[in-house]
């Protein structure tokens, strides 16, 4: 049964999903800041519009996400808003809902298997339940990654049952991934098999992802909905751009069994829509 909007902030500031979260401050800034410079692996295969000074990305976070204001704080903890996150889950529930209703075409795919896997399983049996088709091009896909010693380590796109995306290693272990390479070239297999129009074709009409996934999704031009952390500032920036339509601001890097009662309240959102 899904909690009501009260107990669910409660839940979110108890598990420190949202409120005052173990993301550090400095850790924060940082990733502002070379996001602002640039930097490719802090952009998740966005491509900006205009200059985003590291000011600018601090005050989108701000609106988006609900970190700390004062720019001189530089250290110790930082905030997310837990009424923005429900918000967003509410909006990210009503596209959802859209989906399922119109039998889309859906892509789910997370850079944080190893959390929120399981939150984007039940999505996908819910639209699948619903008669939308979950699409999984280039399974089996694989790249190499330059791992913190320079050393190349490979990564393989796989699928968990349901039909979500994730990167695996040569062992078959989850990988925590940024990269937008493995859903440029999921989109890329789809875009090569030609099916690249909305009537009857397999390009999807929704995205449902995180990190790299999400931001090369909503490059694209696809619907794109996800979940990032305060310090993941990409996809509020490019929501803030146009490209991403729903950012739902959580600490993604709690264990997973605490996301169970915003899945009830994303999911029972979206039966509703």
């Amino acid at each position: 049964m899904a909690p009501d909007r009260a107990e669910l902030r409660a839940h979110l500031v108890a598990t420190l999903i949202a409120g005052d979260v173990a993301t550090p401050r400095q850790n924060n800034l940082l990733h502002y800041r070379r996001l602002a410079n640039g930097d490719p692996y802090y952009q998740l295969g966005l491509k900006f519009d205009r200059t985003w000074t590291e000011r600018d990305v601090l005050d989108v976070m701000v609106e988006r996400c609900g970190v700390v204001a004062d720019p001189l704080h530089l250290y110790g903890d930082d905030t997310i808003d837990p009424e923005i996150t429900i918000d967003a889950l509410e909006a990210m529930g009503d596209r959802i809902g859209a989906a399922a209703r119109r039998r889309e075409t859906v892509l789910l795919a997370t850079g944080h298997p190893a959390t929120l896997t399981p939150v984007y399983e039940e999505i996908a049996r819910f639209l699948a339940e619903s008669g939308c088709r979950v699409l999984r091009p280039a399974e089996g896909w694989t790249y190499d990654v330059q791992d913190w010693r320079g050393a190349w380590q490979p990564r393989r796109l796989v699928y968990a049952l349901a039909g979500v995306a994730m990167l695996v290693d040569e062992r078959g272990a989850v990988q925590h991934s940024h990269d937008p390479d493995a859903m440029e070239a999921m989109l890329a297999e789809l875009s090569a098999n030609g099916v690249s129009g909305p009537d009857g074709s397999v390009w999807p009409d929704l995205a449902i992802a995180d990190h790299g996934f999400a931001g090369a999704a909503g490059q694209a031009g696809i619907d794109t909905v996800g979940f990032a952390d305060c310090n993941d500032p990409a996809l509020f920036t490019g929501a803030a751009e146009g490209k991403i339509d729903v950012v739902v601001p959580l600490d993604d890097g709690v264990s997973p069994q605490h996301y169970e009662p915003m899945t009830a309240y994303l999911l029972e959102r979206a039966a509703r829509a």
